[in-house]
């Protein structure tokens, strides 16, 4: 979202963590402005029998964590790394000033709230859906159209069984057996375990959000 280099001119600093560090708690205070300069975060929901809800995968350049910094309420989700990451924070004031003084970020900022609130009511639209199939093929749509999570080169899909799981409220062995059937019909390629895909595939021209 910023120029890294400006971000360091500000007093942003560096912070190395390793998978499965976490950076902060839901619930927690909201000091610092959070972008990913390498590795993978994942931003999520737990509830007490520990059943995640994943909102998102957070990939390099991407921020996450923002909410707070508008609101000044606390983080609405965990932040965990799920593999060794590199990040960049900038204190909460500093963060302000720099919206202050640079009104192109601030409106940048707020394009990508609208953004990921408008995922949230994609996601929750596509949950009262009953039929497993329905919810998985909605969310690598949308995936591939917004060219998030899936590389654009070789149309791999970078998100796991698992996490597909936990976006759509699925159990993982729901959603291996439904990814095999789109396989047997020719609708996604599962090579070594990699799923590929890309907009070819039928059913990426049967839904497209706004």
């Amino acid at each position: 979202m910023v120029d890294i280099a400006y971000l360091l001119a500000m007093g942003g600093t560096y912070k190395k963590v390793t998978a499965g560090d976490v950076i902060f708690f839901e619930g927690n205070n909201c000091n610092f402005y959070y972008q990913l300069v390498s590795g993978k975060v994942r931003w999520a929901n737990f509830n007490k029998e520990g059943k995640e809800y994943l909102h998102m995968v957070v990939e390099p350049g991407e921020c996450f964590g923002e909410l707070p910094l508008f609101d000044g309420g606390c983080y609405a989700a965990t932040a965990i790394a799920d593999e060794d990451s590199l990040i960049i924070k900038l204190q909460k004031a500093t963060f302000h000033q720099l919206l202050e003084e640079h009104p192109d970020i601030h409106f940048s900022f707020s394009k990508l709230l609208a953004q990921r609130l408008r995922f949230k009511f994609f996601m929750l639209t596509e949950l009262l859906h009953n039929e497993p199939e329905e919810r998985i093929k909605s969310l690598i749509s949308y995936l591939w159209q917004h060219k998030h999570n899936v590389c654009t080169e070789c149309g791999k899909l970078k998100l796991t069984r698992q996490q597909i799981a936990n976006m759509t409220c699925l159990r993982v062995e729901t959603v291996i057996r439904v990814m095999r059937h789109m396989h047997q019909r020719g609708e996604i390629l599962i090579r070594k375990g990699r799923v590929f895909f890309g907009e070819s595939v039928s059913f990426l021209e049967e839904k497209r959000p706004c």
